[in-house]
Formats: C-alpha cells, sequence, structure tokens
C-alpha cells in the first residue's frame, strides 16, 4: 500500500543538535579521539589578550578549512554554504542552531592579518601526527618518499618567458668540488678551474647565451613551476614531496615549484626526516643519483632504489658489459680491450676512453660508439660505488619485498588525496597557501585514519594490535 506524506508536519519537536548528528560519522569519531587544544597555545600571541572586539574561536576557525579538505569541498565559499544546512559540520565547529556561520572570507582574512609567513599549518600537522605516534601507530624506521603534482590555479596561456641562469646551486656541489680536486689530483691532473662568472675566476664576464636559458613564468602564480611529463598536458604545477611510513601515516612534506626535479627537492624532506629514526629509505628512480645514494648511505641509512633503465641507444653495448677493473682502474669492453682513465670532469664524473687505432678495425665498433675518431668513452662518478651498494640491497629478498610496498603506501597516500580530498589542484595561489593546503589536507588524512582505528579498537578492545604496539591491519583512509 502506497503512502503519500503531502503534508508538511507543524508540531513541535524538541531536539538537540547532537541528536542529529549519526553515531557512525567521521567527525564525531575525530572530536572524540583528536584534541584540538593545542591550537589555542600556538596562535595565543597572535591575538591582544585584553582590548579589541572578542574573536572567533581559533579552533573553530581552522577547523572551517579542515572541514573544506576532508570531505574535498572546492572552494571555500561553497563549505561555508554546506556548513549552513549540514548539522554534522555545525555539531563539529560548536554551532548551534541558530549561531550564523562565518562569512566565507573571515578565514582568508585571518589568515593575511595573522597566519601568513608562519608555520603554523606545519606545527598543527605535527602536533597531529605526534598524536597518532603516541598511539603508537607510526612506525618510523622505513620511509617511503615520493613526489606528486598539483595543478596551480594558473591559466597556462597567461605567463611569459624569462631568463635565468642554467646551473642552480646543489646541495652537494662544495663537498663534489672538494672531492673532485683530490681525484684529480691524485690522478695528477691540475685542479679545475672556477667557472664563476668573473674573468679573475676563469669564467667569462659578460653573461652569453650559453650561460642562461628561457624559462616560461606564470604571470597569474609566479611561484608556479611549468610542468610536462610524458603524455600529461602542459600546466602550471606544484611539486608536493612526501614521505610516509610502511602503514601509510603521512611523516612529513615540502612544496616546490613543479618544474622543480625530485633530486633537487629532496634535501628539504630529508631535513625533516632526521627527527625521526629512519633506517630505511625507499624511493623510485627520479632519487637514484650519486649524492643522494651517498647522502643517506654517510648518514647510515638504508636506500632502496628500483632498476634505472640505461639510456643507450638500441643495439648499443650497455655500460653493464664493459667491466669495471678495480686494480688497473681502468673498464674491460666485451672485446677484452682496457679503456684507461683520461680526466675527470667538473660534474665529477671520471672519463675513461679506448685507444682509437684499436677500436677503428674491431668487428664489433658499430656496437659500441658512433664518434668520429672511433674512440669509445666511458663515465664512471666519484660517488659510483655508493649507486652500487644500492644495487646490492635492490637484489637482496628484504629490498625486493620493501620496494613492493611503495603502491600501498606513498602511492595509496597520493591516490586518497586526490580523489577524496580535492588535491588534484589547488585555488591557492602562492607557495605559502600551498603548503597551508598541503599540511592540513596530510592532517585530515592522519586524524581521519586515526580517529577510525581507535573507534575500532574501542570496538574490539585490544583485539587488533599485536604485542609490538603497532597497527597490523590495512586500513584504507
Amino acid at each position: 500500500m502506497i503512502t503519500k506524506n503531502q503534508d508538511r508536519k507543524g508540531q513541535l519537536q524538541v531536539v538537540s543538535l547532537d541528536q542529529l548528528v549519526p553515531e557512525d560519522h567521521i567527525l564525531r569519531k575525530i572530536d572524540k579521539y583528536v584534541d584540538f587544544s593545542f591550537i589555542y597555545d600556538l596562535v595565543e600571541e597572535k591575538y591582544s589578550p585584553d582590548n579589541g572586539r572578542p574573536s572567533l574561536d581559533p579552533v573553530m576557525l581552522i577547523k572551517i578549512p579542515m572541514i573544506e579538505y576532508l570531505f574535498g569541498i572546492n572552494s571555500m565559499r561553497q563549505t561555508i554554504k554546506d556548513i549552513e544546512v549540514n548539522m554534522a559540520y555545525r555539531w563539529f565547529l560548536g554551532l548551534d542552531f541558530f549561531d550564523p556561520v562565518p562569512h566565507f572570507t573571515t578565514f582568508g582574512k585571518n589568515y593575511k592579518r595573522r597566519f601568513e609567513g608562519t608555520d603554523l599549518f606545519e606545527q598543527i600537522f605535527t602536533n597531529i601526527l605526534l598524536q597518532c605516534m603516541s598511539k603508537g601507530l607510526v612506525d618510523t624506521k622505513t620511509a617511503f618518499v615520493d613526489a606528486t603534482h598539483v595543478k596551480a590555479a594558473a591559466n597556462r596561456k597567461k605567463a611569459k618567458n624569462i631568463l635565468v641562469a642554467k646551473k642552480t646551486a646543489k646541495f652537494y656541489d662544495q663537498k663534489l668540488k672538494e672531492e673532485i680536486d683530490k681525484d684529480r689530483e691524485m690522478h695528477g691532473k691540475k685542479p679545475l678551474k672556477d667557472d664563476g662568472d668573473d674573468q679573475g675566476n676563469g669564467g667569462s664576464s659578460d653573461p652569453s647565451d650559453d650561460s642562461l636559458k628561457e624559462m616560461k613564468v606564470s604571470t597569474t602564480d609566479p611561484e608556479s613551476g611549468w610542468f610536462h611529463k610524458g603524455e600529461h598536458k602542459e600546466v602550471f604545477a606544484y611539486s608536493i614531496e612526501t614521505a610516509c611510513d610502511q602503514y601509510g601515516w603521512i611523516m612529513s612534506y615540502s612544496v616546490h615549484p613543479g618544474n622543480e626535479h625530485d633530486s633537487t627537492t629532496f634535501p628539504a624532506i630529508y631535513e625533516k626526516l632526521k627527527s625521526f629514526d629512519v633506517e630505511t629509505l625507499v624511493a623510485d628512480s627520479g632519487y637514484k643519483t650519486p649524492a643522494i645514494a651517498k647522502l643517506l648511505i654517510d648518514d647510515g641509512i638504508t636506500p632502496i632504489f628500483p632498476y634505472k633503465s640505461p639510456m643507450t641507444k638500441k643495439g648499443f653495448f650497455k655500460k653493464k658489459e664493459f667491466q669495471f677493473d678495480r686494480d688497473q682502474e681502468c673498464y674491460v669492453c666485451p672485446m677484452g680491450e682496457k679503456l684507461k682513465y683520461s680526466t675527470t670532469d667538473r660534474n665529477g664524473y671520471r672519463e675513461y676512453k679506448s685507444d682509437p687505432k684499436i677500436c677503428e678495425g674491431c668487428p664489433c665498433i658499430s656496437q659500441c660508439t658512433l664518434s668520429k675518431n672511433h674512440q669509445k668513452l666511458v663515465m664512471r662518478h666519484i660517488w659510483e660505488d655508493y649507486l652500487e651498494a644500492c644495487e646490492e640491497v635492490r637484489h637482496t629478498k628484504e629490498g625486493k619485498e620493501t620496494y613492493e610496498k611503495r603502491k600501498e603506501t606513498i602511492e595509496r597516500v597520493f591516490g586518497t588525496a586526490k580523489e577524496r580530498h580535492g588535491l588534484r589542484y589547488t585555488n591557492q595561489i602562492g607557495k605559502d597557501k600551498m603548503a597551508m593546503k598541503v599540511g592540513l589536507t596530510f592532517a585530515c588524512m592522519n586524524m581521519k585514519k586515526l580517529a577510525r582505528i581507535l573507534a575500532r579498537y574501542d570496538r574490539n578492545t585490544g583485539h587488533i594490535f599485536n604485542i609490538f604496539g603497532f597497527l597490523r591491519i590495512k586500513f584504507a583512509f
């Protein structure tokens, strides 16, 4: 029998806001298991203690963008509209039925006046992480590091081209220069001249086309970077470098322009990881460089990198087919001929060259080199031994099993952040605002996971933890 509720019921009912929020709602779990009171201490100095108009509750102010990023809402304007009609959002913010909802510009104005230029949002992320760690859920011994790109709020057609210096300073430049000088001295070579901008340092006093390159810069968001990879559309973007543990807990992050390579931005996140007791670091092939391998191994951290295909033309001998003889310090080609040391260049590569007279009549010359003088060149970095140590780790059973976890950890973090929390693109302009969005988004992901796990723990009273105190259930967040 069909029922039609055509008449609106007009009788009065006495209800509380708490009754309208389902017991299993994620915001109810977060409110129960996550302590937000630390925010008062972080922002206390930003408010006057004894004069001025009463402010909005700082915790409520921070919770507003948390709702936006937690539920992947497109904008602050839409977030405020949803708060007006969503009882769970009102309850989470501490608003009653008839309390006015702040204007959508409120958070932006407070950010500009109080929080801009501070590390408030990174501290919020860190404090939430510490709450997760205090429950024994985070295993910092193994860190998975990778970067993902977030489309910037910048029209790709609104750009200009500028000239910038080709060479940018790297974190290992000074150390590398010292070791190059030692290596050249050991081989009886003179030290290299400095490649500075003045003639006294061995360089040219006038800038030339060789020292400058043209780079596209957005006129809307100059701090973003022009990004293109594979079949991706060329866009302005930010690179978000992130580290997580083997259970998917986000440990740290850093924000960079989208046109910076992962290997050059690595030191920023590595500095943050130093505060954890990391023993193993897992990263993709973009981080497999001699400098990063040396940095990690010298610090007592085991690096796990994947196999990296050699950039050799099809049909030619690969570098691995040339055997390195440490005793005689030379390479031996597949035909048994030696390639002797020639020099060490300013990039830290030793050059080993063959005898052109011997190579000219070699039957395998077409598989070896296309040089006009019939001379084969093989290069070996002065820190190549560190990469070979990484290769030994890669071939171990433990190394293979650990690297396979990337798809369950850091790649899942990125997939979840983009699909469920609105991190595929940003409407924030500027690196600082982007860092705010990333910090709060990752804080929301950690506290969402924490709340769900502790709620499950309450229901099962200790049965989901093993004797080590670490969670061993795989939980999609």
